[in-house]
Parts: C-alpha cells; structure tokens; sequence
C-alpha cells in the first residue's frame, strides 16, 4: 500500500510533486543510507525522498494502527510523519538512534495526541497488520488468544500500549524506544514493566491466562 504519492516542495509546502518510479535514476549510484537521503531531500530531492517513505512506511503504520485501532487514522498518522520529515530534513542530522528514532517519536507524539482527544469506538479490536517482527503475533496461539491481547491493549493507558508495542510488536531494543517515547531509558524500563504488570492483570480479570505468552515471561 502506497500512502504519500506526493510530496510538498520546500518553496512550495503545499505543491504536489511526482515520485519517481525508478529508484536507480532517483539515486544516481550514491549512498542509500538514511542520512545521505535526508541530505538529498533537503536540496529537494523528491526521488530520494520516495525511498525514505517506501523504507519506513510499513513499521510506521503497523505502530499507528496498533496504537490508534483505526485504519484510516494510522494513515493520516504515516502521511503526517512524512511531512514533517520533509520539512525538517534541511535541519536534521542523525544522532540517537537516527531516522528511525526520530520518525517512530513523531509518530508516537502524533498518535497520543490523537488518543487524548475524545472519539467514537470504531472497532472492538486492532486491525489485523501485516507484521514481520520477531515478537509479534505469532508467540500468541490461536485467534482467541491474539484478540485477548488486543482488547486488553485497547484498555491500556495511552503510555503502556505505546512501549508494550515499541518493545513486543516491532522488537525495539529498550534504547531505540525509549527515544521514540522522548523518555530516559531508566524510566522506560520503569514503564514497561508496569505495563506488563497491568496488561497481565487485565488478562487474568477476564480468566484469560497466557503463562506461556513470550511476551510477557
């Protein structure tokens, strides 16, 4: 699924620009990392640019539909990061844990203002995300199961649900997503392990009861 077709032009914000179709055209045989494609972006580069939004497009909207439970909400969300990516590219410079830190905290800062707005249920569980993780769904047997942890992830505080999904769901090291929750790791680890504690509580009151869940060992 493709969600930002067009890009903004930095003396034009708002003006459509095509993405290339050719990724060998767009890059000219020069360095494919994330820092040398932001560096392109900053000069205009849209092609440059479409290859940072096809590399991290995916792990962006599996954190917001997990996060937010809707769809067309965790789109807004991917298309929002990437605006913001291209504005700031002509200041950005890797530190931390680079573009994917700083695109996974923009993302979540995005999806807790969201989540701090009243709005309607839309859904009585998560979407189901094509998802390539090392710990995601797959530790979990049965449907049955999957949807328990789903609902009992609705439930959470906005904060718990975002570092069980940064740590299980997308397998961050405790580092990288303590960056993308703008926290220290100290206080992370702290926060993770009480959204543990509460998301096993909330299982048990509903007698669902995963000792073998590997997410939660």
């Amino acid at each position: 699924m493709k969600l930002f077709l067009t890009a903004p032009r930095h003396d034009e914000p708002f003006a459509a620009a095509r993405v290339a179709q050719n990724d060998d055209a767009a890059t000219g045989g020069e360095d494919l990392t994330d820092p040398a494609l932001v560096a392109q972006a900053a000069t205009g580069n849209v092609e440059a640019f479409a290859l940072l939004v096809e590399r991290h497009t995916a792990p962006l909207y599996r954190v917001a539909c997990r996060m937010l439970g809707d769809r067309l909400e965790a789109e807004d969300v991917v298309q929002e990061c990437f605006v913001k990516l291209w504005t700031a590219a002509p200041g950005w410079s890797p530190k931390g844990c680079g573009l994917v830190g700083w695109l996974h905290r923009v993302a979540m800062n995005l999806c807790l203002d969201r989540l701090r707005k009243p709005a309607p249920l839309v859904t009585d569980a998560f979407p189901d995300v094509a998802d390539v993780a090392p710990l995601q769904d797959r530790t979990i047997e049965g449907r049955e199961a999957r949807l328990a942890i789903e609902s009992a992830l609705e439930a959470l505080p906005a904060h718990y649900r975002a570092a069980l999904v940064l740590s299980y769901y997308e397998g961050f090291p405790n580092a990288m997503a303590c960056e993308a929750m703008d926290m220290n790791l100290k206080a992370f680890e702290s926060l993770l392990v009480r959204a543990r504690h509460h998301l096993r509580k909330l299982l048990d009151a509903n007698g669902f009861h995963l000792a073998d869940l590997e997410v939660l060992q």
